[in-house]
């Protein structure tokens, strides 16, 4: 599935990591305006996804350092686990906790349990989507 394009890879190899950040943008801003995890995700998994029709699967497989399926693991188990702090504090299951940080070179920072929940989202589709693309591409 290796292109030859002098062109195609070159932009390939330009773009994933433009694309990668991006996706992360997305996934930070998520929970607060238009974003998430789930576009974040999607916007990840076309990175990596661009990448295998320029590079092939195994160059795609090393950008993902993970398989796709223990991805898909690790965003389900950080998911639930985003529950749990809300749940040992007495709320409802999965209310939203915020915790305010200070970190020495970027100040006050405001984590939350929905970002954690955006986070385990990301890894689920990015797993999920990268499962089917590396899948059809091996076939083919």
């Amino acid at each position: 599935m290796n292109q030859q394009s002098l062109i195609l890879r070159t932009t390939g190899r330009f773009l994933l990591p433009l694309l990668l950040l991006f996706s992360l943008f997305l996934l930070l801003r998520g929970h607060n305006e238009p974003g998430g995890g789930f576009i974040g995700g999607l916007v990840a998994a076309a990175a990596v996804s661009l990448h295998l029709f320029v590079m092939g699967t195994n160059a795609a497989r090393r950008v993902l350092r993970l398989t796709p399926r223990d991805l898909i693991g690790w965003g389900l188990t950080t998911g639930v686990l985003s529950a749990v702090p809300s749940t040992l504090l007495g709320e409802a299951f999965f209310t939203a906790l915020w915790f305010e940080i200070t970190l020495p070179l970027l100040g006050e920072l405001k984590l939350g349990t929905p970002l954690f929940f955006d986070l385990g989202v990301y890894m689920v589709v990015v797993g999920s989507v990268l499962t089917i693309v590396l899948n059809l591409a091996e076939e083919s």
